[in-house]
């Protein structure tokens, strides 16, 4: 699934193409993926791309007159920017057709998990899909994310899943924002010591930030909106490595399923 760095890159770069663009239709090819109250797409039609951006996990869309969709894109959903006139893939779930230029925005999704929300409001981010999601790490600092840390419960791995706590953060991230901190994803959140409350806030936004200059990272299905694979795969110490030496200390990486997620981490460097 797209985490925090793999959708900001999808927000930037339809923040550069399509802001301003007029749409000139919009067609919703597999009408499961539209959550929510009854809502009709063509009242799109005619209004400007104001705004795309980025909240948790998932990418706002907006247009005039406060009309907002809102993508999760779940476990394969995709952006293609492209020509009017390139052939759709059987995938393809919608399509918005820009006046200008003949362009194309579609949203592909192999598996049919994606899901999409028209939202009618000038305030988007107070909406039920979006008011629980907690402070976004980029924009909180480690000052305030390391005060967040302290006291909290359960242990670190799923509190750092946890949407409400931070948003954005998912498994690929979690797991290596845990190596970088030195820190078993099993240890209670309630002991760590300031310091190292300090340590995992600073760890956190080193490897978020490092992760959005890279394009995210390709896994399995992940590509831009221009088609582009990430590259901050390459920089993964232990996601998805079980058996592989550790590229600091060289012992086995293992994996152990924590809260029904698999984690990855170094027996050696995250005592």
């Amino acid at each position: 699934m797209p985490e925090l760095p793999e959708v900001e890159t999808i927000a930037s770069s339809l923040r550069r193409k399509a802001v301003g663009l007029r749409v000139e239709e919009v067609r919703l090819l597999w009408p499961k993926l539209l959550r929510g109250p009854a809502a009709d797409l063509r009242r799109l039609a005619g209004r400007r791309v104001a705004d795309v951006r980025r909240r948790g996990k998932m990418l706002l869309v907006s247009f005039e007159g406060d009309l907002h969709l809102l993508f999760h894109l779940k476990m394969t959903g995709q952006f293609h920017w492209t020509g009017r006139a390139a052939p759709i893939d059987k995938h393809t779930r919608l399509r918005i057709a820009f006046r200008d230029r003949g362009r194309e925005l579609r949203f592909r999704d192999a598996r049919k998990f994606g899901v999409l929300r028209l939202l009618d409001t000038p305030r988007p981010l107070e909406s039920e899909a979006l008011r629980s999601l907690g402070p976004e790490p980029l924009a909180a600092g480690a000052p305030e994310i390391a005060r967040l840390l302290v006291r909290r419960k359960g242990r670190l791995k799923s509190l750092l899943l946890n949407q409400a706590f931070l948003a954005g953060i998912g498994n690929i991230y979690a797991d290596e924002i845990l190596f970088a901190a030195g820190l078993h994803p099993l240890r209670p959140a309630a002991s760590l010591s300031e310091a190292e409350a300090r340590r995992l806030a600073g760890a956190i936004l080193a490897i978020l930030a490092a992760a959005v200059a890279a394009g995210g990272s390709t896994v399995r299905d992940y590509r831009d909106a221009d088609g582009r694979s990430g590259r901050f795969q390459n920089a993964h110490h232990v996601y998805a490595r079980r058996g592989a030496p550790c590229r600091r200390c060289g012992a086995p990486i293992e994996r152990r399923v924590i809260g029904g997620r698999s984690s990855f981490f170094c027996p050696e460097c995250q005592k």
